[in-house]
């Protein structure tokens, strides 16, 4: 009889776990919901495993969720991903396979990640590689970004080399390093600081801010390859592979 009652109690409990508004909490006594509390803790510490399962469905649903509202967000603000006309292109500029890259000249993660940019560059003829701007890691970040945007002015080209120099220097940049750098490739540095103060900067800035909030991006390095929003760096292999499935796909957005 005891067995049965602690049965009883285990399905209404379940019972109430999985189809809420059918058994309210008011319906057990309270000596009644201590037993249940105990038969399930009981259970739990038994099956361990389904706790793992419990989890592991919740980071599925999580992430399709997340991979939907990425996707909607994309498709939203496509216009200023995949087609903003101050963005650094490099690579096939005509192509329909893109990939997007938010960063910060000081996040080692980005500056790890450049080798893999650069070898995306040169393994796929056909990538078009579009650079944002995504200052986040304080004042000399905004620096660095301030400068390299108005690198612009003196051809997209030198842009790139200065670009490259930035993320390749070992250690922080700052404005004092990225004039420094400035000057090493070429650029004509007096122009270069008349420039970082135009308006032309700060809206390009305030734009990358306004697409990666958005698109709920808010460390670096990110990338947006198609219709994915693809985190942190996470070696060229895998970043090669996404843009292989866009390829074949197709991005109706790029």
């Amino acid at each position: 009889m005891k067995k049965l009652m602690r049965n009883t109690l285990l399905a209404g409990a379940a019972l109430a776990m999985t189809a809420p508004g059918l058994a309210q909490a008011g319906e057990f006594t309270p000596a009644q919901r201590g037993e249940i509390g105990g038969i399930v803790r009981d259970y739990l510490l038994k099956h361990p495993d389904i706790l793992i399962e419990m989890s592991r469905k919740l980071e599925e649903k999580k992430q399709a969720e997340q991979a939907k509202a990425a996707k909607s967000g994309i498709a939203e603000n496509a216009d200023a991903i995949y087609h903003g006309k101050n963005d650094l292109v490099v690579g096939d500029t005509s192509s329909k396979v893109a990939m997007v890259e938010f960063f910060d000249y000081n996040c080692g993660f980005c500056k790890r990640a450049l080798p893999d940019v650069l070898k995306l560059k040169d393994t796929n003829k056909d990538l078009k590689i579009i650079i944002k701007e995504f200052p986040i890691l304080g004042p000399g970040s905004m620096e660095a970004s301030r400068y390299a945007l108005a690198s612009r002015k003196q051809g997209m080209d030198k842009y790139w080399k200065y670009h490259v120099a930035m993320l390749g220097h070992k250690g922080r940049v700052d404005g004092k390093v990225a004039l420094a750098l400035a000057k090493r490739v070429g650029l004509d540095v007096e122009k270069l600081k008349k420039d970082a103060k135009s308006k032309d900067v700060n809206d390009i800035i305030n734009a990358n801010m306004a697409v990666a909030a958005a698109l709920n991006i808010n460390g670096t390095p990110a990338f947006i390859i198609g219709e994915t929003i693809v985190p942190g760096a996470l070696g060229y292999k895998t970043l090669n592979h996404i843009i292989g499935q866009v390829r074949k796909s197709g991005c109706k957005h790029c």
